[in-house]
């Protein structure tokens, strides 16, 4: 035990993901919410089954790969907060959990990392561009019809560690995810929005606990308070609004990117045949700063794209 440990602080069990990643944003997290609430945070390794299959993450039969093993354990009780990448989590609730804070957000968008410090423009007719994600792909596709996408896993490390010997000219990571590693030395440009907009939740972070602990004056329930972030929880409520309308999946060509700007609530959205030859893009706002008026942003613009053909043009299940 540490001399800054305090041994009569109740501990706060974190469930997390192994990833160097995961490690990394969990303990950021439960550090200041531990703090909030004069609770020692205690990090719970959980293995899910997105860490364990092999194939393409946008095959692994709908959304939740990474989500549903931290949840059974709150769920179960073996810890009392679980730590997700939001756009990770599946947007149906959980009867008996809450996303009860969501702390500010990161930088949202993706970022190219590539070989010579080129930029998406700057790359070669038939370089190869490496990205797991189809909203990539196809707005890669959109941007760059020359390319070449080369599908690819593994974590941060491992990608980026295919474009320094030659087997691919670049790879697309989210932002958020390379500042929180320390990596911003491997980015080579963080790709414009009107380019290539962000997945939603992309860059932010849902601590999810019971929902009996959420509420009242309990250490965690304070804790939780104090770091949840109005800003962001709008500007993802907005984004998730959508894909739950759309009902579409975390691997849906889908993007998003909600922010204030002005005092109004702004969210541009873009929906893309996964191949990139068409994409469908709206936008819209709201001058009322309440989580209600950020589900009904997503909502109202979810229908306007469906009534224009989106859920066809995505292949989204509808």
């Amino acid at each position: 035990m540490t001399a800054e440990t305090a041994p009569d602080r109740p501990v706060l069990r974190v469930g997390t993901r192994g990833s160097q990643l995961a490690l990394t944003q969990t303990g950021t997290a439960a550090r200041a919410v531990a703090a909030a609430g004069g609770l020692e945070p205690e990090l719970v390794t959980i293995r899910t089954e997105g860490d364990v299959l092999t194939g393409p993450l946008s095959q692994m039969g709908g959304t939740g790969v990474f989500a549903t093993a931290l949840r059974a354990a709150l769920l179960a009780g073996s810890v009392d907060l679980a730590v997700h990448s939001l756009k990770d989590l599946p947007t149906a609730p959980v009867p008996g959990l809450e996303v009860a804070a969501v702390p500010e957000r990161e930088d949202p968008r993706d970022a190219l990392c590539a070989r010579d410090g080129l930029t998406l423009a700057q790359l070669p007719a038939g370089a190869k561009v490496g990205t797991g994600s189809p909203r990539r792909a196809a707005q890669v596709r959109a941007a760059r019809p020359d390319l070449e996408i080369v599908d690819i896993r593994g974590n941060v490390g491992t990608r980026l560690a295919r474009v320094a010997p030659g087997d691919l000219d670049a790879v697309v990571l989210a932002a958020s995810g390379l500042h929180r590693l320390g990596r911003q030395d491997a980015i080579t440009e963080l790709i414009d929005p009107s380019v290539m907009l962000p997945a939603p939740g992309q860059g932010a972070l849902a601590l999810e606990c019971r929902t009996e602990d959420a509420a009242g004056d309990a250490p965690l329930a304070v804790g939780l308070a104090a770091v949840d972030h109005l800003e962001t929880r709008l500007a993802v409520t907005a984004e998730r609004a959508l894909l739950t309308r759309l009902e579409a999946g975390c691997a849906a060509p889908v993007g998003t990117y909600g922010r204030l700007r002005g005092g109004e609530l702004v969210l541009d959205v873009v929906v893309a045949d996964p191949d990139g030859s068409r994409v469908m893009r709206r936008g819209g706002s709201t001058a009322e700063r309440t989580v209600d008026a950020a589900r009904e942003l997503g909502t109202r613009l979810a229908d306007e794209l469906l009534a224009d053909g989106a859920g066809r043009l995505a292949r989204l299940t509808l």
